[in-house]
């Protein structure tokens, strides 16, 4: 083999990631909250920028919204401010939102009306703000004694107080205890009952209400008795109240309304931010022509301005047509419900429309289409499956839906097993593996069939 050097001439064609291109991209892929703090920021550093008022003034859909709301909350006065007012005379709706009350902020109002005095309410303090959100103590009682430097017993005590405030079961140390108390606080509870939940708890979580019944010698339908009741408690008390974190909004940004026995896609004009290039700038830049440095600013400026506009117009048009082929493709969902959901991928919608799947990929995740049958990620619509009888695609979201409802009709007695349920949906024309129907029983939090039996 002979090696040399030499020159050659060779044309190629690839695809510059500028940063314009990587600008647009990541505009693509942000949801509604997100693209309006870029958009926020961008305002910021680019002065040529402003928003288009003629597209943000009363008669949009978030005029409507906010008159709706109006007229939900006329009578409700459970509101605060969270912005200031330059004219404190006049406040509007906008301006205040409902306070949610907290689990700590509960139990801190029922302290206050305790008979806890002095020290012992100081204490009680402390231990409230040691309460999970879920309900539960995270601290030891030997270790609130030590920090208080006073003996465990008059902490047991205060602990007791604590532990008859609601949330039933609210300060207990683990889930036996706090079922214990909610029972208590019921006169619900017996010897028998607060033995199986101390000895065997777990047994019951696992249906196994036979092995139950041999260890403490009663009826086995006395233990299923039981174990209702305990189903009926509640092993996070604290969860009913709000976190204290700030709650997120879903926007959608597509709308689909049935209109004469089709389903029409809309924008939703609301969720995007309509910008313009200010007029005081664009007659600016022609001024500063004979400002070279000024000049340049204001070019680079309105250019980035300009591209930032095309770029969430392009964003606004590919999640439309993304949105349109989803409903097209899978109107009998729209039409019958869930059971109806067709398999749909990436590559579907991507040839169809006439993007890359990684285009589809970006417009898809976050974005949520506001429908006749709810709210849903458009990402919902998009799953693998199985192929029918009549060569039609049976998503895998259709056959959770089949399998809960098969499951819904079982005898409770005798239970149907994945296998019984690989039958059934065969004789639907649905051929799956017993693997796969334990996989998605399991993914909707289904217990097999062992644990489901009642007797």
């Amino acid at each position: 083999m002979k090696l040399s050097y030499g020159l050659t001439i060779e044309q190629t064609q690839k695809l510059t990631m500028t940063p314009e291109l990587i600008q647009a991209i990541r505009i693509l892929q942000f949801n509604t909250q997100e693209l309006d703090s870029f958009v926020q920021e961008e305002m910021m550093e680019n002065p040529v920028l402003e928003f288009d008022k003629q597209k943000e003034e009363p008669g949009t859909e978030v005029t409507e919204l906010m008159e709706k709301i109006r007229d939900d909350y006329d009578d409700d006065d459970s509101y605060k401010q969270w912005e200031y007012s330059k004219d404190k005379e006049e406040y509007s709706y906008e301006q205040f939102v409902s306070k949610e009350e907290t689990l700590e902020d509960y139990l801190l109002l029922q302290l206050t009306f305790s008979d806890l005095k002095g020290e012992d309410l100081k204490i009680g303090r402390y231990m409230v703000e040691a309460i999970d959100e879920n309900g539960y103590l995270t601290v030891e009682t030997d270790a609130v004694a030590r920090s208080f430097k006073t003996e465990q017993d008059r902490i047991e005590r205060i602990l007791d107080v604590i532990q008859t405030f609601e949330p039933s079961g609210v300060g207990a140390r683990c889930l036996k205890e706090c079922l214990i108390i909610q029972l208590a606080s019921k006169g619900l509870l017996d010897e028998v009952t607060e033995h199986v939940i101390l000895n065997h708890l777990e047994d019951l979580g696992d249906n196994k209400l036979n092995k139950v019944a041999k260890a403490i010698g009663i009826p086995v339908n006395q233990v299923q008795m039981i174990s209702d009741l305990i189903r009926t408690l509640e092993p996070k008390p604290g969860r009913s109240f709000a976190s204290g974190e700030s709650v997120k909004y879903i926007v959608p940004d597509v709308i689909v309304e049935k209109i004469n026995d089709e389903y029409v896609v809309t924008s939703n004009d609301s969720s995007i931010p309509h910008l313009m290039v200010s007029p005081y700038y664009s007659s600016l830049s022609r001024e500063a022509k004979n400002d070279e440095e000024l000049s340049k600013y204001l070019t680079d400026k309105f250019n980035s301005a300009m591209w930032l506009i095309k770029s969430i117009e392009q964003r606004r048009q590919t999640i439309y047509n993304v949105a349109e082929a989803v409903v097209s493709h899978q109107k009998e969902f729209f039409d019958k419900g869930t059971k109806y959901l067709k398999t749909l991928t990436l590559k579907q919608v991507a040839e169809s429309i006439g993007m890359h799947e990684s285009t589809v990929s970006r417009s898809v995740n976050g974005k949520y289409m506001q429908t006749p049958r709810g709210m849903f990620e458009i990402k919902y619509f998009f799953s693998g499956g199985i192929t029918g009888q009549d060569g039609e695609g049976v998503s895998s979201n259709s056959i959770k839906t089949i399998i809960k409802e098969i499951i819904d009709g079982e005898n409770p007695e005798k239970p149907y097993s994945d296998q019984d349920i690989v039958g059934i949906l065969s004789d639907k024309g649905i051929e799956i593996s017993r693997r796969t129907v334990a996989k998605y029983r399991e993914g909707m939090n289904i217990l097999s069939s062992s644990k489901r039996r009642r007797y």
